[in-house]
């Protein structure tokens, strides 16, 4: 009898044996060759992330200019920010807490406007069987985002950082306020998708290759004591896990994010210093998942160099506690290159095959 895709991943995260490894892959498009080579998207991943409109207003989103090819809006954030079709950056005007602003003042949108919960502008009825279908092929986890990042979008990303060195009392001020904000949005999505049997991603991208963007005792100070709220609170609402999604390197803090109550985190990317062998051995009951996320082994790497770093995460999930998965997968990746990736999945990671680890010492953690 096969194993779902939810099983599977509830038994990694159980640290139990699963029937193969588990995936973690997105693309940002999958071309209609690469479909007819690997199969549609639900058999090359088996979680998905179920993200609700979690800006503070989106009640204020609307289009305000089109000109030249240039559109000027208000996001879900309540910042005014200018694009143009095709780029993947945009331009932020306007914040809505400049400098000045009293955080006791600052009044959010609802977290429980059903707009935020109907997918892609559905209905009620169109997102629940939506959902009902994406729980067929994949284990679905909830999402929101982090406190750090989600507070510079309302607030900046310069002046939050200049908050956080020169006044860490607003700083902190602004980020409970998010915080507030983001408990409320995560324990509706639990109840209204029916997720607690797999909790809630965080992602706060708050990191670059080298290190976080703050030090670590600024983020002791002004951001651990709303990690720490929100993870309670998400838990008590019924989250079976909270998994931290940061890009770069948090080494730094991560000692303070698992004593908060993390139990796992993405997507441990090599290049950053976050290497999936080394975290296993220091944090011996942290889930991980990612591992095949660098900017130079699925771009630029030998099919041998992909096979092998793909055997060598591979083995770390034998026991469970892993999910592999790559970086988003750009059009620049070659369709060679993905397919040493996923064969090496398919074959030496199908663990019901009896496919034994290269190195023992690969296995244990």
């Amino acid at each position: 009898m096969s194993v779902s895709s939810h099983e599977r991943v509830l038994r990694a995260c159980r640290f139990e044996p699963p029937d193969r490894i588990p995936r973690f892959d997105s693309f940002w498009e999958l071309p209609p060759d690469w479909e007819q080579r690997f199969g549609p998207v639900d058999r090359l991943s088996d979680i998905s992330i179920w993200c609700p409109r979690e800006g503070t207003y989106p009640t204020r989103a609307r289009i305000l200019d089109q000109t030249n090819g240039w559109v000027t809006k208000v996001d879900d954030w309540g910042r005014i920010v200018r694009s143009r079709a095709g780029a993947y950056f945009e331009e932020i005007l306007e914040v809505p807490i400049p400098p000045g602003c009293d955080p006791d003042s600052i009044e959010f949108d609802p977290p429980d406007l059903d707009l935020r919960y109907a997918i892609d502008g559905g209905d009620a009825l169109a997102t629940a069987q939506r959902l009902a279908q994406d729980k067929k092929h994949y284990c679905v986890f909830g999402k929101t985002g982090g406190p750090y990042l989600r507070t510079s979008f309302v607030r900046g990303t310069e002046q939050f950082l200049m908050d956080i060195s020169a006044d860490p009392q607003l700083a902190r001020a602004l980020v409970e306020r998010m915080a507030d904000h983001l408990i409320a949005i995560a324990v509706e999505q639990l109840h209204r998708w029916d997720l607690h049997e797999t909790g809630v991603w965080i992602y706060d991208d708050m990191a670059h290759n080298g290190s976080p963007m703050f030090s670590p005792a600024s983020f002791e100070q002004c951001l651990l004591p709303a990690y720490r709220r929100m993870i309670r609170a998400y838990k008590e609402a019924g989250a079976r896990y909270v998994i931290l999604h940061s890009d770069g390197n948090i080494l730094p803090i991560l000692d303070m994010l698992v004593d908060a109550g993390i139990d796992g985190l993405n997507p441990l990317e090599r290049r950053a210093g976050m290497v999936a062998e080394d975290l296993r051995v220091r944090y011996p009951d942290l889930i991980l998942t990612g591992g095949m996320c660098n900017t130079q082994t699925l771009p630029t790497g030998t099919i041998g160099e992909i096979q092998d770093e793909a055997q060598r995460l591979i083995d770390l999930g034998r026991d469970g506690g892993f999910v592999i998965g790559t970086h988003s997968l750009s059009p620049e990746i070659p369709m060679a290159s993905f397919a040493a990736y996923h064969d090496t999945c398919q074959t030496y990671g199908n663990f019901d095959r009896g496919t034994p680890p290269l190195n023992l010492s690969r296995a244990s953690r």
